[in-house]
Order: C-alpha cells, then structure tokens, then sequence
C-alpha cells in the first residue's frame, strides 16, 4: 500500500541499513519476505553470503501489486524463522505504512513466543496503538515511527539496536592484559533459574576446573593466565526450563611488555565532607593490573573548617610503573551552634525572665528545665519559634536552669546558668 517512491525509499534505506553487517552461516543470514495479494519470499536467509550478492539482489528487487495480505506473510516467516534449528537471535523487521496493519498481534506474539524479535518501522500517519503492542520490548529501540521520505535518519538507531540484539547469545572479550581477561555476556537466565558454568582450555588451563557463576552474573575476569598465550574460554548456561547452546569466545594474552596500561585510577572523588574529615574513593579496581595504593592527604585529621585541599591517589602497576591523579577537597564550614546564650533577668514581684539566643535552622524545639529546692527536674517543651519566657517560677524557687536544644542530625547542645 506504499507509492512507488516510498518503495524506493525504503529499498534504499535497508540496503544502507545491512551494509554494515559481515553475511555469512557464522555472521549475519538475511532473507527478504515482500508483501502483496500473496507473500513472496524473495529469497531465503542463505542465499547471499557476501555484500555484493546482496546489493545486486536488493538492486533489482521490483515492487508486488494488488492486496497486502501480511497475515500469509507471517505465515511465511514463522517456517523461515522458527523453523530454523540453529539457537541464534532471530529479527523479523516489519516495514509498512502501518495504516492498516491487518490481523498481526497473534502471528507476531507466535513468534515473540518462539524467540523472535519484532521491530517495526511505520510512516507517521501508521496506527501506533497496533504497532506498539506488536514489537519486543524496549519500544523506544523497536519501534520507529518516520516519515518515508527521510527514514534514512533512523539508520544509526536501528543498526545499533540489531547490533545489541545479535550480540545477545555471544561471549564478548572486553579487556585484554598479559595475565587476564575481561569477560562479558548478555545474561540469558533469570534469578533462581539457574547457574553458568565457566571453563577455559589453553596451555596451563585446567580444562577440568570450572567455575559456576550465578544467574544475575553478565562479566567475569579471569586471572593468572600466561603472556602470548591462546586460550579459548567457554560458557554454558544451566537450566531446567530449557537447553542452552555453550558460548565460546577464542583470544590471545598479550606479551608481558606490552601491557597496555591504562590510567588507574580513572576517576577519584569526595563525599561525606564534614568540617574535620572528607572521604576518598576511587576506582575502577583492577586487582589483576594494581598492587596497592597510596594517598597523600596533608593534614586532613586536622583540617581546618572550608579549607582546600590537594588529595593524590597513586597507583602501583604490576610492572613498576605508577599512576596518579589528584583532586581538590574543600571541608566543610562549623555548624552554627544552635544555642549561643541563656540569659536570666529578674523581673518585678520577683519573677524571672529567661532569654536566649538560638540558630532555628534544623531546631525541633527546646526543653527547658530547672531545679528549685522543693522540686527537682522540672522540665517545659517549647516550640522553635519561642526565644524567651516570661514568668517561669518565682525567683527564689530557682536554684538553676538548663537549655537543651532538640536540633535535626545535630544531637542535643545544653547551656546552663545557676543562680
């Protein structure tokens, strides 16, 4: 139901899109399912091996007429897809004007069921409510509404997201040193689903040692490896409610003085400033690359209220060599006391006034209390607001009277006076 130049549009825009993509039974299979009055399978997903095959066949691909029956063609897709035997990520990408998209939200949750994620591309004017029920989560990445005219501006977005989605059953290598590796998978169990199994074979490799990992695991860095030396590291997702394919993924340690070092640490920063002490923390910690640390701090114990600091976190390759970076820390001001003076000022008919100076921020009140020599402990809550008091008891009855503030994360403070 598209116009001839929207159909150019969109030929042009998915040739540009598989460029990118290395095609192959160990890469990426494309195959190409066109929609009309019946569904024609243009050709199959391993018919094209290379990029110039696949361009030429795009090329010279002519637009179908008459009805669009996209049912039948999910029909089509369902025995190109699901019945696939190899356990790899499998994408249905749907391109339409998305006005009338038919009766989909079955054939496309059929084949969510089966493991297979459905992105859609829509012109602007397609039916969002239909389109957003029918794609794999996230919609944000598997969803793109854009005018035909200039969807090569979703290119980017898209090709990231198939990126994101073909990497999901495959063991990533993500730092490499002399004597370890960094090892990354996008996590294909749930919590309390199951466990992962890890082992490694290469020279020195105790193939019978393994390693299990919990569900929630996604990384692991393997250590005490030997420099220029091959190893091939395999991980098996364990389950009950069904079968993995064991991921593998094939790397060589690098030779002992050529250790790319990094800048560790990477980054260094202060928290919980108080006007006597800071805290440092850095990182990344890279027990296999770091010996230890030293902090050159000055004379922080005894810094001063809102004074600079200079704080230097060094640290200490494997190789010798040292890696440094500083920051500036500045403590912080002394709270104002919440009382600075209690004041006693005797009135007419013997009566006392008590007085006192107070900071009301964070202040919850006040307990007032004294003693008199017929009654000790007399205590009177008074409000935050309140800053003196009239009339408290005769002057003689009082033999001493105490202030306490009730301040929010500040404890208590208390000032006395006697008579």
């Amino acid at each position: 139901s598209v116009s001839n130049l929207e159909f150019h549009h969109l030929v042009r825009f998915t040739s540009a899109l598989l460029q990118a993509f290395a095609l192959g039974p160990d890469h990426v299979r494309v195959g190409l399912l066109q929609v009309g009055t019946h569904a024609i399978l243009e050709f199959d997903l391993d018919v094209h091996t290379d990029q110039e095959s696949l361009q030429k066949s795009l090329g010279n691909l002519r637009q179908l007429q008459g009805d669009t029956n996209t049912e039948a063609a999910l029909g089509v897709a369902h025995s190109v897809l699901v019945d696939s035997v190899r356990d790899v990520p499998k994408v249905l990408l749907w391109l339409t004007d998305g006005v009338q998209p038919g009766d989909v939200e079955g054939p496309m949750a059929a084949l969510k069921a089966k493991g297979v994620y459905v992105l859609a591309i829509f012109a602007v004017h397609g039916n969002f409510q239909v389109l957003k029920r029918i794609v794999s989560p996230p919609v944000e990445s598997h969803l793109y509404s854009v005018d035909i005219y200039n969807i090569e501006i979703i290119t980017e977005d898209l090709r990231e997201a198939l990126i994101k989605i073909f990497s999901v059953k495959r063991l990533h290598l993500i730092h490499l040193t002399s004597h370890s590796a960094l090892l990354q998978w996008c996590p294909v169990l749930t919590a309390d689903s199951g466990y992962y199994e890890l082992w490694l074979s290469g020279a020195g490799a105790d193939s019978e040692s393994r390693r299990y990992l919990s569900a929630e695991s996604s990384s692991v860095e393997l250590s005490a490896l030997h420099p220029e030396t091959s190893y091939t590291a395999f991980l098996q997702p364990q389950s009950n409610d069904r079968l993995f394919n064991t991921l593998s993924v094939h790397f060589t340690t690098m030779a002992g003085e050529k250790i790319q070092l990094k800048t560790y640490p990477a980054v260094v920063f202060v928290s919980d400033r108080s006007p006597r002490k800071v805290q440092v923390s850095w990182g990344p910690l890279q027990p296999s690359l770091i010996q230890g640390y030293t902090v050159e701090y000055g004379t922080i114990p005894r810094g001063q209220p809102e004074t600079e600091y200079l704080i230097t976190v060094t640290a200490r390759h494997g190789n010798g060599e040292e890696r440094a970076m500083s920051v500036r820390a500045c403590t912080q001001a002394e709270p104002s006391p919440a009382l600075v003076d209690l004041q006693l000022h005797p009135m007419d008919q013997g009566e006392i006034q008590v007085m006192w100076k107070a900071h009301e921020e964070g202040v919850r009140g006040y307990w007032l209390s004294w003693d008199s020599p017929k009654f000790k402990n007399q205590f009177l809550f008074v409000a935050p607001s309140v800053t003196s008091l009239l009339s408290l008891a005769s002057l003689k009855e009082v033999a001493s009277v105490c202030l306490l503030s009730i301040a929010r994360g500040e404890g208590r403070l208390c000032c006395a006076l006697g008579l």
